[in-house]
């Protein structure tokens, strides 16, 4: 594919100064006054509806008024021009019968910005000026329903998106613009859409435009529409690699500013604003002067956080003239050097480090996995079902696992009833969504659902490389993460050479032949169970842990993960076994470089508190220590069975300690059952309520952070541990007031 040398050409002119974008085409259109016969023009004289308000219209019926304001913009000191196509897809010309119309406003559009900046740039040519071919966000949202008594309905689907957007990009392209501009994005899945249609067209067209996107907060939350914050916007969209992140209307510039700023710290790319001119009055006017504007925004470029902009609403071109003559001597931000994590997002961020110890994936939400939500399914009891979810991240799930393959389902359908019924529920939709299917049509369905940085679980070299490719890429597009079994033509690696072979393999097609972001990459090398009566699954687990610790030396970046309870499936019915196999497994694993894992974020037993013989008969077994580590593990199984496996949970013998140590353990095992009458005795022991904060509680949180730090401890138990924490505290806050 041909690369456009715009962007290479802006990139080296933003190191040298701040960019100018233009300002608002619906503010100098109304100063036109035109009227109902003038937006029609001859050629739509007959039109059935009436189209005042149909401002891109008048690309076709009014086009020197259009070229005229491009021109008077350029003049003011904008270095790019936003096409008059704000409204020109499908979508948004149904509301005026227009849908045909849509590739020739784009067309027709970018052909009069294209004139208007070959004008200009002759009457001096050593400043180039830009076409930037607007999309804007359509009038209906995908990831929210219009109807408050079915918040699953949705308006508009993905694929509807995509298509109507596709032929705007294609009309703007052939047209003569220089950038894409995906704007005032209220819903991030509908600039998905947008972005997801641009890559199809560029590789269609074998063509490569720069491009710009723009989101727009809504309201003082800090957050788009459809929920998200600045930070889970940028990682939502970073995978196109965009020539500038920004934000765009709503809001004036004084609102804009800490938004702004959040992307900035966190995009290693340029970053525009062009806010409106203050906000709205009573009569939805603006009153904000250019002095005054240009003001603001000469603040923005002082504190290094732009290295483009322009006006939104309400801004004219004395408004971009004001603004070009601010920053004409300030220096433009400098692009930040990002450390290289995998970066998530729902409609918060999420970012594994190296640092993060362990990510718990919620299995729960899966109907191969658990009864419970397998019936609640297949009944059609998805409220019920959205109470599971909300469960996981309760108990300190990071990432939800959502799985619909059962044979008596219709999958897809499923799965996208589901997830837009979460879309529309902060408390879960706040976390990434892993989208679980062996069928690739239901993982595609999904990624049409979420608006933030999902993952997908998974793909595999089973069905041969072509395949691979073929997924690998689509997932990209799409942009999500990726787990990657390891399964190849011959079948399931069982042992570390295959499985350390298959993931070698996949890493260096998914890097070099589909160019897969390395730290996107999630290993699966296969968790088996272990303990089965067959000799050859003995060393399942080692397997597994060493293969781990290879993955982590010789694939830079790459994540490990894999299903936890398939270890233990040879104990089903024996939670208390299970749940230490689970616990000594991880512990072992994490070390090595597990730093991932789908689990019930509300069943892991403490490392630290096992059971002392238990504890040992599961390393024996997992680590494969013992030719007899199988039977003796058989024989003392029973033990732990039933009722058994509680005896540890219901042992009060800890309440006869002093009052330091019963708090420890409150804290450490998540107990909240008498962390109030502990604390009152703590708190007639000493001086201050203060001290008890600081004394024992903090003592009992600093032994919890050293389990979590070495592994012993689990995200699921430190949340169990902060909410003893925040009761004991909120129990003393009337004392010291």
């Amino acid at each position: 594919m041909i690369k456009s040398d715009a962007f290479e050409r802006l990139r080296d002119l933003a190191k040298t100064r701040i960019l100018v974008l233009d300002g608002a085409m619906g503010t100098e259109i109304q100063l036109l006054r035109l009227d109902e016969a003038a937006y029609r023009g001859a050629r739509f004289a007959d039109w059935p509806r009436d189209v005042k308000g149909n401002n891109d219209l008048l690309s076709l019926t009014q086009p020197d008024a259009i070229r005229k304001i491009h021109v008077d913009y350029l003049k003011a000191g904008a270095d790019i021009i936003e096409t008059n196509t704000f409204s020109s897809t499908t979508i948004a010309q149904a509301d005026y019968g227009m849908e045909e119309l849509a590739y020739e406003l784009n067309f027709e559009s970018a052909k009069l910005a294209r004139e208007a900046c070959d004008l200009v740039t002759a009457e001096d040519p050593s400043r180039p000026r830009f076409v930037a071919g607007a999309l804007g966000p359509t009038n209906r949202t995908a990831s929210i329903s219009p109807d408050v008594n079915n918040p699953g309905y949705r308006a508009v689907s993905f694929d509807d998106l995509r298509i109507s957007y596709a032929e705007a990009a294609r009309g703007l392209i052939v047209g003569g613009a220089d950038i894409l501009l995906v704007e005032t994005i209220f819903d991030t899945l509908n600039a998905k859409a947008a972005l997801f249609a641009i890559d199809e067209v560029f590789e269609e067209t074998g063509k490569i435009l720069p491009v710009m996107i723009s989101g727009t907060i809504t309201d003082l939350s800090g957050r788009t529409l459809s929920g998200q914050t600045p930070e889970a916007f940028w990682n939502s969209v970073r995978h196109t690699n965009p020539l500038t992140i920004g934000l765009n209307c709503a809001l004036g510039a004084k609102e804009m500013r800490a938004h702004v700023d959040e992307l900035g710290r966190v995009a290693d790319t340029l970053v525009c604003a062009y806010p409106n001119a203050g906000l709205p009055n009573e009569f939805g006017e603006y009153d904000e002067s250019p002095e005054h504007m240009a003001g603001l925004i000469e603040e923005f470029a002082s504190a290094g956080l732009v290295n483009m902009v322009g006006g939104c609403c309400g801004t004219t071109p004395a408004h971009i003239r004001a603004i070009a003559e601010a920053v004409a001597d300030k220096k433009p931000r400098e692009i930040p050097v990002i450390e290289t994590h995998m970066r998530l997002s729902g409609l918060e961020p999420f970012v594994i480090t190296r640092e993060t110890n362990f990510v718990n994936v919620g299995e729960r939400t899966n109907v191969t996995g658990s009864a419970r939500f397998r019936k609640l399914i297949k009944e059609g009891d998805y409220g019920t079902a959205l109470d599971v979810a909300r469960q996981q991240v309760e108990n300190g799930a990071q990432i939800i696992d959502i799985n619909m393959d059962e044979g008596l389902l219709d999958s897809e359908e499923a799965m996208v009833t589901f997830l837009n019924l979460v879309a529309a529920e902060p408390d879960i939709a706040r976390v990434p969504v892993m989208i679980d299917s062996s069928k690739w049509t239901v993982i595609e369905a999904g990624l049409k659902c979420i608006q933030g940085k999902g993952v997908v679980n998974s793909i595999s070299m089973k069905e041969g490389e072509e395949e691979f490719i073929k997924h690998a890429r689509l997932v990209r597009r799409y942009g999500a993460a990726v787990v990657v079994m390891a399964f190849d033509e011959k079948g399931q690696a069982d042992t570390f050479e295959r499985k350390t072979e298959i993931c070698a393999r996949s890493y260096k097609i998914l890097t070099e032949k589909v160019g897969f972001p390395p730290e996107d990459i999630i290993f699966d090398p296969n968790i088996f169970a272990v303990a089965t009566g067959i000799e050859e699954h003995n060393n399942y687990g080692v397997d597994f842990i060493e293969a781990t610790g290879w993955i982590r030396e010789n694939l830079p970046h790459a994540h490990v993960s894999g299903g936890v309870s398939n270890l233990s499936f040879s104990f089903r019915g024996n939670e208390a076994v299970r749940e230490a196999m689970h616990s000594v497994f991880l512990y072992h694993a994490i070390q090595r470089g597990m730093d991932m894992g789908i689990v019930n974020a509300g069943q892991l037993a403490v490392y630290h508190d096992l059971d002392t013989e238990l504890r040992e008969l599961c390393e024996d077994v997992v680590l494969n220590r013992r030719d007899d580590a199988t039977d003796r593990m058989l024989e003392a199984s029973e033990r732990w069975k039933g009722e058994g496996g509680k005896k540890r949970e219901a042992d009060l013998t800890w309440r006869t300690w002093g009052v330091a140590k019963r708090l420890e353990h409150a804290l450490v095992h998540g107990i909240d059952d008498y962390v109030v009458e502990d604390t009152e005795e703590a708190r007639q022991a000493f001086d201050r309520p203060l001290h008890v904060i600081e004394g024992p509680l903090m003592d009992g949180m600093n032994v919890v952070g050293d389990l979590f730090g070495s592994g012993q401890m689990f995200l699921p138990q430190v949340v169990k541990s902060a909410r003893v924490m925040k009761k004991a505290v909120a129990y003393l806050m009337p004392f010291m007031e």
